[in-house]
């Protein structure tokens, strides 16, 4: 379901209406909500508070790094718990959202949310039902600018190669985060740097999209020096499996290596790293005994 959104504002100002035929804001009180009945400030205070437990947020940690939150209104707070309710994110997910970004629960959310919503509708075409795993899976999608941020980052995926089957989807939406001249362009810089052509590294990145989110002196750095002085293995093994940087260097790749420098065996990096401890450890059985046969 997309919500076609072409003009200013981006949603209806009144929070009754509706965004689409089967999705309406809601506006029913929260569970555990006191009624406020009276205009003490400190009761309003500690309806807040219940309020903000109902949504699984830690209220001491909401305090501490948004102190807009005292002084704004339960009225204000609720707009956006319906805006992310109009959108199919349940309150399940909230505690993770406003934990990882308290500043949201005093935003406008039609200044900061639904032009967010609309970028990934119409514009990144992710469909209405994948908006919520979009944004469980990132939640910093929703603290991005979409002009000097997004939008950027959209456009020059796209020309990488993230188009028809490839296209930014629900999965890789963390993507959209990512500064082009701050954090996407030294991985390549850096891939380039080794010898890689251009349209190599596209591909590499293409394929693994994880790659553009590792930081080149704590990652790939470590795992290029590793495999070419110690595995003493070819640059070239990454055209087809980029995914090696996936891996950890010291918890799977060292030990696995050494293993098989133990026994004196060797195996493709696919092999190598993709199977499960058993299955490795069934595999140099198998291939010591082959060995032995030989002889």
């Amino acid at each position: 379901m997309i919500i076609t959104l072409k003009t200013q504002p981006f949603f209806p100002l009144n929070p009754s209406k509706t965004l689409t035929p089967n999705f309406q804001i809601l506006n029913s009180q929260s569970p555990g909500q006191i009624p406020i009945t009276t205009s003490n400030s400190g009761l309003r205070f500690h309806n807040k508070l219940i309020y903000l437990k109902t949504l699984n947020v830690n209220p001491q940690k909401a305090l501490q790094q948004n102190p807009n939150f005292r002084s704004a209104p339960l009225k204000s707070l609720k707009l956006v718990e319906n805006c992310l309710l109009s959108m199919g994110i349940e309150r399940s997910a909230y505690g993770k959202i406003f934990d990882m970004h308290p500043q949201l629960l005093t935003c406008d959310p039609y200044i900061d949310l639904y032009p967010v919503f609309d970028f990934l509708l119409n514009e990144v075409n992710i469909p209405f039902l994948d908006i919520r795993n979009a944004v469980v899976r990132c939640p910093r999608l929703l603290v991005c600018d979409v002009d000097d941020i997004m939008r950027p980052a959209f456009c020059f995926l796209k020309n990488l190669g993230f188009v028809r089957m490839n296209a930014i989807s629900c999965q890789t939406t963390l993507l959209l985060v990512l500064s082009v001249e701050v954090t996407i362009m030294p991985k390549l810089d850096y891939l380039i740097s080794l010898g890689f052509a251009y349209d190599e590294v596209a591909r590499m990145v293409v394929r693994s999209p994880a790659l553009l989110t590792y930081s080149v002196a704590n990652n790939l750095m470590p795992k290029i020096e590793y495999l070419l002085n110690v595995m003493g293995r070819d640059l070239g093994e990454l055209k087809g499996f980029p995914q090696y940087f996936s891996f950890s260097l010291e918890g799977k790749i060292k030990r696995r290596h050494g293993l098989l420098v133990k026994h004196g065996l060797t195996m493709p990096l696919p092999e190598m790293l993709k199977i499960s401890d058993g299955e490795f450890n069934s595999r140099l059985i198998e291939r010591k005994l082959w060995l032995l046969s030989r002889r």
